[in-house]
């Protein structure tokens, strides 16, 4: 018996989405194949912490038990012998790991019978050799592969490595020299390289280059971040060409690596799309809502855990949409359904007026047919009128507008200053937000001159949050005093010349002139589309192969000088991306070019992989649907976490201070 590599996971005709192709390795090239060799109609599967998250964000109990698993197991846990079964180990290559393994099944009676072994990553030669040894484990082993596939695939387009400490091991004061930081990053090379063998691409690896000014000054590890992950991911892909039956020999696709100081803002600023919303102001457990029911009995509500994945409709259309969008959407849908309903013009007739969410609720115990249809509307009716009343409460259509006044060049230090001293009723965080965007727009005079001070005194913020705004400089480049060559990315030049002022558009409400705001990362992907990243800002670990079919020669090492998007104010975009009309081919409809039928998908053109170090955002996340819409290409996002606002703002707290953990800090 030898250790086998994972079989090719599709064939040139059937194409299929990243989350698709997650999902079958896991369930068929994994669990079903168990079947072919084993007598046990049923099995146990047995994970660790790590992979049972892994298997949780791509499958279903239901999909895991239909394939012959009728136990699932924590492998550190003490388990009950089960010798007429045979046991399915799904786990990381590690040496405890294997040492738990080994105990189970060797000596005279094994826990199981037999032992189908996956290992979620390449596994050590000398691991491999130290389960040799025992000859009475050996013949109780009837698989032993790597399936490579350690990734969360969180989203249809997005997966995360699960690093949710990569800013503090990464980008603190402390990582100079600390073992944290090189075991951070080949942990996630590692993960990332097994996205691509999932997928079978091999990609031209592109990376930002440090941003050293000159040769005296000396480039800190934490610059060289997507330097050395990109080194890392490419040495993992180079022994996938040689270990992995049907890798591609030559470039099939093309692979991004930014870190979090590309864009500061994004993770900061509001983001007034339904998604994004719902995670940042709702102080969600990650995609899980607690929706309170009336209960059965007629007594006090109840709670109930909902969870806002893609198996439900409603949120799949509404999650990039508009929060004002989304809420007429939802009364749209809501006055169809009473339209078409007998029973629901009745309830109506009775109340006098508009249905409330309670009323709905009684509705679905009176008409349990419609049960399901009800509740998804219930649910989605009582989440927008929360977020309404979140936005209202917290003045936040003024804090939102501020917010992109200042990143578009529409106000400065002088209408902040007026703003702190007048809006007593704004909230600590949400001064604390402005100001950490006005110093990512503003680095010098906020943190090279007292201004910075002065401007969170005005905002009678504490100097806990002080920590929090200061800590941004971990993200920013060497000084940048001396030359403007390799300057702060988020630096902007507020002394050019303003554009003319945007036209409102006629017949939409204010709220949606908040929707300007877009993540530099939307025009990068465009870049890296059309082969036009600025050579002297991200450099290439690969040059391209003849064959590569992606991105022209001609166009591949094009360049604009004159075009530096990272160290220029946002340019304005022209409409608001979010004000169009439903119909529009944006990305954001819930017909986006992905959900349409597979043989449409086979006229895609080669996937772009963006993976972005220390945290992404739902609005990174976004612009990956709504640019696969647009570019006619399958764009995965990934990271070493997916951060909203509230998270990220303790990471960076985190930086600096070592002594407290996250669950500690209270933002």
């Amino acid at each position: 018996m030898s250790i086998d590599s994972d079989s090719s996971s599709q064939s040139g005709a059937d194409y299929r989405s990243f989350r698709q192709i997650t999902r079958d390795r896991l369930l068929v090239e994994m669990l079903r194949s168990t079947r072919k060799s084993s007598k046990s109609t049923w099995k146990v599967l047995i994970m660790d912490k790590l992979t049972v998250k892994i298997m949780s964000f791509s499958c279903k109990m239901a999909d895991i038990t239909e394939e012959g698993v009728s136990l699932v197991e924590d492998l550190y846990k003490r388990r009950q012998p089960l010798p007429s079964m045979d046991a399915i180990y799904f786990m990381q290559p590690t040496k405890e790991n294997v040492r738990i393994f080994m105990s189970d099944m060797s000596g005279k009676n094994s826990l199981y019978k037999k032992a189908y072994v996956f290992f979620s990553s390449p596994v050590q030669r000398e691991l491999v050799a130290h389960i040799k040894k025992d000859s009475t484990v050996l013949t109780r082993i009837s698989a032993l592969s790597e399936m490579n596939l350690e990734y969360f695939a969180i989203d249809s387009q997005g997966f995360i490595t699960d690093h949710d400490k990569a800013l503090e091991e990464l980008f603190s004061e402390d990582a100079e020299g600390s073992h944290k930081y090189n075991a951070c990053l080949n942990t996630m090379a590692t993960r990332i390289a097994t996205v691509f063998a999932s997928l079978r691409e091999f990609p031209r690896v592109h990376y930002r280059v440090a941003r050293t000014i000159d040769a005296s000054t000396l480039t800190t590890l934490r610059d060289l971040v997507p330097t050395k992950l990109a080194a890392s991911v490419w040495n993992s892909l180079a022994r996938y060409k040689s270990t992995i039956p049907e890798f591609p020999q030559t470039e099939t696709c093309e692979l991004l690596i930014v870190d979090r100081s590309i864009d500061q803002i994004a993770p900061i600023i509001h983001e007034w799309t339904y998604d994004a919303m719902c995670h940042d102001l709702l102080y969600m457990d990650g995609n899980k809502y607690v929706q309170e029911v009336p209960s059965k009995n007629g007594s006090a509500n109840e709670k109930k855990e909902v969870l806002l994945e893609d198996h439900d409709p409603v949120w799949l259309e509404l999650r990039h949409a508009h929060i004002a969008d989304a809420n007429e959407r939802l009364y749209e849908k809501m006055t169809s359904f009473v339209s078409k309903n007998k029973a629901a013009q009745l309830q109506q007739a009775r109340s006098g007026g508009e249905l409330s969410t309670k009323q709905l609720q009684k509705m679905v115990q009176a008409l349990p047919q419609y049960s399901d249809q009800i509740d998804k509307l219930t649910l989605h009716v009582e989440i927008a009128g929360k977020l309404n009343n979140i936005i209202k409460e917290q003045h936040l259509k003024d804090v939102g507008q501020l917010e992109q006044d200042l990143v578009f060049g529409d106000a400065g230090t002088k209408e902040l200053i007026s703003f702190l001293r007048t809006r007593m009723d704004v909230s600590r965080e949400n001064k604390l937000r402005l100001l950490m965007i006005y110093a990512s727009i503003n680095p010098e005079k906020f943190f090279e001159s007292d201004k910075g001070a002065k401007l969170m005194q005005l905002a009678g913020l504490s100097a806990d949050d002080m920590i929090v705004v200061n800590n941004m400089r971990c993200l920013r480049g060497p000084d940048t005093k001396k030359s403007s060559v390799g300057a702060f990315t988020l630096k902007f030049d507020l002394q050019k010349k303003k554009p003319g002022i945007r036209k409102e558009r006629v017949g939409e409400e204010s709220t949606w002139m908040l929707s300007r705001f877009y993540p530099i990362l939307e025009d990068l992907i465009e870049k890296l589309s059309k082969g036009e990243l600025p050579k002297d800002e991200y450099h290439c670990m690969n040059d391209p192969s003849p064959s590569f079919r992606g991105i022209p020669g001609s166009t591949s090492a094009r360049t604009s000088p004159a075009h530096q998007p990272a160290q220029s104010m946002r340019s304005r975009r022209i409409g608001g991306t979010w004000a169009r009309p439903r119909n529009s081919d944006d990305g954001y409809s819930s017909d986006s070019v992905l959900k349409h039928a597979s043989s449409d998908l086979r006229k895609l053109g080669p996937r772009l992989f963006i993976f972005v170090i220390g945290g992404a955002t739902r609005s990174e996340l976004r612009v990956a649907h709504k640019l696969s819409s647009k570019l006619k290409r399958e764009i995965i996002l990934g990271s070493s976490s997916l951060d909203d606002p509230p998270q990220f703002i303790t990471k960076l707290k985190m930086l600096s201070t070592e002594e407290l953990s996250l669950d500690d800090l209270q933002i």
